[in-house]
């Protein structure tokens, strides 16, 4: 059983006891009080949490700002096929100078520069009088030799016959058979000497060894003509060239050499021609690096019928020479000099990374990078010489493959 002072207390605390309104105003300023405190609490966290959070992120664009800003650029990768332009010589297919071939005066010449000519054609006359009476004294001295051979045969069969019935001795018969067989040398000597003449006064009419066309006339009526049997030079009358087909003569730097292969094609620009392109076929290379130019000699031959390509003009080779395909093109303002040598700035999770690349061809604005990079590398463009690994950095701009002038 509970004490009789605290039923008595129970008592006075039941609502019964001291009626309902009562109780209900003794408890309600405590109610308020207790609800003014909790707002006036949250007030005071969410400030407290409002200066908290722009504390931290004043911090963390303190710390940003305390970053070194870079720009960046992906490396854009090399198509497998890269155009090169080299100059070029346009060459006839056959080209040669016409020379003579016995001394002379020039008599007459029948064709001028641009004059197309047919293989056999005349083309000039040279008179050599001295060499016609040439061919006719070794004519003269042949016939003499003919006689002579004539008699010494008689006179061996005679003494042959003779010898049979020892009205001679066989001295007399040698000496028959051997002046006849001196006699014949000496026949055959001077028809040598007819024919070595005879050649000589064939030579003085020149004629074309080929179709073509006249380039050049380096005579005249009454020149001297000298074949070069002495010391003197020799004279050239006439050049011919072929030009239905042209050989174009390229010197390829050795860096692309591998990339050449006969049987490609070839587009030549020439500047008489701004709006046309010429194609050619690349038939042969030296397959030899020239040792003073370092480069690569080849010949691309055009087909040339109407004669629209004249010889000896200049021309663009434009050649599609294949390429390493895991070359990539960077601006050259990302390359960083260093030392221990060429480094590019790669970003990788806001940090730096110095990367060792092998540069290839140096495209003036552009250089090409053989090995060092990937597709998705993030190159510093501009990087500042104090840049080292491992330095964290903020990205303010970045440039996509292609947007790079």
């Amino acid at each position: 059983m509970l004490p009789q002072t605290d039923l008595q207390t129970m008592a006075e605390r039941s609502p019964a006891a001291n009626g309902g309104g009562a109780g209900q105003r003794t408890h309600k300023p405590w109610l308020v009080l207790a609800v003014a405190g909790i707002l006036v609490a949250a007030v005071l966290i969410f400030g407290i949490w409002s200066r908290v959070r722009a504390r931290a992120a004043l911090d963390t664009e303190t710390a940003q700002a305390a970053l070194t800003a870079v720009s960046v650029v992906s490396p854009k990768q090399t198509t497998p096929a890269e155009e090169i332009i080299l100059p070029g010589n346009v060459q006839p297919y056959i080209s040669s100078p016409i020379y003579a071939r016995t001394n002379g005066y020039l008599k007459k010449w029948y064709f001028d520069i641009g004059a197309h000519v047919k293989q056999g054609e005349l083309l000039a006359l040279i008179e050599t009088p001295e060499v016609d009476q040439q061919l006719e004294q070794a004519r003269s001295n042949l016939l003499t030799a003919q006689a002579n051979l004539e008699l010494a045969s008689i006179t061996k069969t005679r003494y042959q016959g003779l010898l049979k019935s020892n009205a001679v001795s066989q001295q007399d018969v040698d000496n028959a058979v051997g002046t006849y067989n001196a006699n014949n040398a000496i026949v055959e000597a001077d028809k040598a000497a007819v024919q070595q003449y005879s050649a000589l006064v064939s030579f003085e009419k020149v004629y074309a060894p080929f179709d073509g066309v006249i380039t050049a006339r380096n005579t005249d009526i009454g020149d001297l003509i000298n074949s070069g049997s002495n010391t003197a030079a020799k004279t050239d009358l006439f050049h011919i060239a072929q030009p239905g087909k042209l050989r174009v003569y390229v010197n390829v730097p050795e860096e692309y050499s591998r990339g050449i292969k006969v049987g490609m094609t070839a587009d030549l620009n020439l500047a008489e021609f701004p709006d046309r392109k010429f194609q050619g076929k690349l038939v042969r290379t030296a397959d030899d690096i020239n040792l003073t130019t370092r480069t690569l000699l080849v010949e691309i031959d055009v087909d040339n019928p109407t004669g629209t390509l004249l010889t000896g003009s200049y021309a663009e080779v434009h050649l599609a020479v294949p390429t390493q395909a895991s070359t990539f093109l960077i601006p050259v303002n990302t390359l960083l000099f260093r030392t221990e040598g060429l480094r590019v700035g790669i970003v990788k999770n806001g940090k730096v990374g110095l990367t060792a690349v092998t540069p290839g061809h140096d495209f003036g604005n552009q250089i090409e990078i053989v090995s060092g990079l990937k597709s998705d590398d993030q190159v510093i463009i501009n990087p500042p010489d104090s840049i080292v690994s491992g330095q964290e950095v903020q990205i303010v701009q970045a440039t996509l493959p292609g947007d790079t002038k």
